[in-house]
């Protein structure tokens, strides 16, 4: 009788526990800086300074604070101009609710795109951002 010979397989991609460790940190690194990005941009003004102070050194989210001030001046713009055009009778009031509305759009993409886990620029005003030199 002849003897089948045993064939041993090896897996094509091993992984050590090493890696996988190396994995679950660098997973957990991108969710703490999605998190600090999205209370970034959340806080506006104050999530600027406080990136500016304490996360100075992390890109993701500089990234983000550099996305929230340019928010916040357009949002500080509008509220300028808001308050010139309040005064016409119903055009002032719709430009207003306008400006207003989208100022506020804004801010909430922000907070998505924060959460996204990719530098994504806000829509219109998000080219400003990158000409901010920290």
């Amino acid at each position: 009788m002849a003897k089948k010979k045993s064939v041993i397989t090896q897996p094509v991609f091993s992984v050590s526990k090493e890696n996988m460790g190396r994995k679950k940190k660098s997973v957990k690194k991108e969710e703490n800086s999605k998190l600090l990005a999205f209370v970034t941009t959340f806080l506006s003004i104050v999530g600027f300074v406080i990136a500016l102070i304490a996360w100075r050194d992390k890109k993701y989210v500089m990234f983000y604070a550099r996305q929230s001030l340019v928010v916040f001046i357009v949002g500080a713009i509008a509220g300028i101009v808001k308050m010139v055009f309040i005064w016409i009778p119903v055009i002032g009031k719709i430009i207003s609710f306008a400006l207003g509305l989208i100022v506020f759009v804004l801010w909430v993409v922000s907070w998505v795109y924060a959460l996204s886990g990719e530098m994504k620029e806000v829509p219109v005003v998000g080219v400003w951002g990158r000409k901010i030199d920290l």
